[in-house]
């Protein structure tokens, strides 16, 4: 059974995700701290930066995008140490590594679909790995138990 504070936090993290102007992936992230949300964050372009579709390739737009990750941790402005963090998308090895160094102990992440680990299933095996050496606990949230679960 998932905790109706698991749901909570992993529907802000979906809603924030939404906030993201990338048309293809939005990725959502919510660090808490206890039943306290500390920060959020989305993916997509530093500000002032332009991220009109017209101009940037694929490439060009994975060089300019901050990670939800990324985001939620510069926008936290403060100790990150034993806090939790609710991610969309299981996170790649260079926010892993942001993760680990702020002193996140946890990452909450859906179980993922057969097409993104198809993509992205290698990263997710160092990114796992990164965690799993530097003792930060993973949780997979069960899709079934998301999708048919209302945080009351």
């Amino acid at each position: 059974m998932i905790s109706k504070w698991a749901v909570r936090f992993y529907q802000m993290a979906e809603l924030v995700g939404s906030w993201s102007k990338d048309p293809s992936t939005q990725v959502g992230a919510v660090i808490t701290k206890g039943n306290r949300i500390v920060s959020v964050g989305f993916n997509g372009y530093p500000h002032g930066i332009s991220d009109s579709a017209d101009t940037d390739d694929r490439a060009m737009k994975l060089l300019k995008t901050l990670h939800a990750e990324e985001n939620a941790i510069l926008f936290a402005k403060r100790d990150l140490a034993d806090c939790e963090i609710w991610v969309t998308h299981f996170p790649c090895p260079n926010c892993a590594a942001k993760i680990i160094q702020t002193g996140i102990t946890q990452v909450h992440c859906p179980e993922q679909a057969e097409d993104f680990l198809s993509r992205w299933g290698e990263k997710i095996k160092v990114s796992a790995d990164m965690f799993e050496q530097a003792g930060v606990k993973v949780t997979w949230l069960p899709l079934e138990a998301l999708k048919n679960t209302t945080a009351n």
